[in-house]
């Protein structure tokens, strides 16, 4: 499976990110994190590529800031 193909569950954005459920789902409210994406009845999980770009983001505007 394709890195862009893999599916994440919340505890492993949770690892990958260091942020806690609560501001995951308070940032997707806001707009600026990614939307997770079906994959049963009660069950969601987030593409690896967008967590990642969601990442490069933030890396890329603190970047911004100390330059």
């Amino acid at each position: 499976m394709a890195t862009e193909d893999r599916v994440l569950r919340l505890a492993a954005v949770k690892a990958k990110t260091g942020l806690g459920t609560s501001a995951i789902y308070k940032k997707i409210q806001d707009g600026i994190f990614p939307r997770p994406i079906p994959l049963g009845i009660r069950t969601r999980g987030w593409l690896e590529h967008e967590v990642d770009g969601w990442i490069a983001q933030r890396r890329a505007e603190r970047d911004a800031k100390v330059a």
